[in-house]
């Protein structure tokens, strides 16, 4: 049902180099772009894009706001959060079994912006 997700970035340039390398970690690729919005896809699902706000006002993390990236397996949970602490993430909970088959880790990116990757099952 998500056809796209954007998030905004105070910094374009450092946010497309982070997405490239953490979203490498699953597949994704750049796809859509302009002056200032870079999107990625991968494996047909829904594209992820960053961007500096329209309206030239700081970009800003919601609280409670957060976006999850499906993994194929728990290794592939473990690698890109390992990828994302090598990129200089704050760590928001390690790899792990939260409950009913639910495994997964979160992590801030250089915005802000909370970020869960998750393999179910």
């Amino acid at each position: 049902m998500i056809g796209y997700v954007t998030i905004g970035t105070n910094d374009f340039e450092k946010a497309k180099t982070y997405y490239d390398a953490l979203l490498g970690e699953l597949g994704g690729k750049r796809s859509f772009a302009n002056d200032h919005m870079q999107g990625y896809s991968g494996h047909g699902g829904a594209m992820l894009a960053v961007c500096t706000p329209n309206d030239g006002k700081p970009a800003t993390a919601g609280n409670g706001t957060m976006f999850a990236l499906t993994a194929p397996d728990h290794a592939a949970v473990d690698k890109v959060h390992a990828k994302a602490m090598a990129l200089g993430s704050k760590d928001e909970g390690a790899p792990g079994d939260r409950g009913n088959g639910f495994y997964g880790a979160y992590f801030r990116d250089p915005d802000g912006n909370k970020i869960c990757v998750f393999k179910m099952g």
